[in-house]
């Protein structure tokens, strides 16, 4: 009996160990999902908006935001598929507003018994006070003249000079004659292609003759012009300075 006793109690045993190991293993935990939080969210609809909107330059500096601070996040990964495009574009549209806002328009302007409109320019190097000015002009009575004014004695020429210049980096040349009036000043012979070529580049840079500080080279980041902005005068005359 006690013989008996034993075996059916091993049986159990070994009933139970099998039945133990024949219980299917528990799934692995999985990682928890990065909380998603209400400033996350809000930040990545802004920058939804923002492209949207085409206001890049905020966009961008938002979608960095999201990168760095929410780097795990379904929302971050989103954004690194347009970021990059989207900050190059916001710096493209920074660097046209930059280059609009250095161009001076006046219209209507009376000088000298008429009517004149003007788009100037002033030129990257010098300081506050002997700054060079690239200025196109329309004068009802003069007509259309394109000129860089400078200060002091101005600068020297002989008839009409050849000026070496670069238009966005390729050399060409720019005729030039001083006026006859004797301001600090020298004209651009050809004020027509002139002006057809600068709206066709973003930087110009020009090799002058200063009376004061001998040869120096003027450059004008002119990518922002606005043709719009310097329109034909109702009367016109004929081509030329003063």
């Amino acid at each position: 009996m006690t013989r008996s006793c034993s075996l059916f109690a091993a049986t159990i045993v070994v009933a139970m160990l099998t039945s133990a190991c024949s219980k299917p293993a528990a799934p692995p935990a999985q990682p928890a999902k990065p909380v998603v939080s209400k400033q996350l969210l809000q930040e990545y609809a802004m920058y939804q908006q923002l492209v949207e909107a085409e206001s890049l330059e905020l966009a961008g500096e938002i979608g960095d935001g999201i990168v760095e601070r929410f780097p795990d996040t379904e929302q971050a990964t989103e954004v690194r598929k347009t970021l990059a495009e989207v900050k190059a574009k916001g710096e493209t549209a920074s660097e046209a507003k930059r280059m609009a806002r250095l161009w001076i328009y006046q219209n209507g302007v009376s000088e000298s018994g008429g009517t004149q409109n003007t788009a100037s320019i002033y030129s990257n190097e010098g300081g506050a006070n002997d700054r060079v000015r690239l200025i196109l002009r329309r004068h009802s009575a003069w007509g259309l003249s394109v000129y860089i004014f400078g200060n002091g004695k101005g600068f020297a020429c002989k008839g009409v000079c050849k000026l070496p210049a670069k238009l966005d980096g390729e050399p060409t040349t720019i005729a030039a004659y001083l006026p006859e009036t004797g301001e600090p000043a020298i004209f651009i012979k050809d004020e027509k292609s002139f002006i057809a070529k600068m709206q066709k580049a973003k930087k110009i840079s020009i090799d002058l003759q200063s009376r004061d500080n001998g040869k120096q080279t003027l450059s004008f980041d002119v990518g922002g012009y606005d043709e719009s902005k310097f329109p034909a005068l109702a009367k016109g005359g004929k081509s030329g300075n003063k």
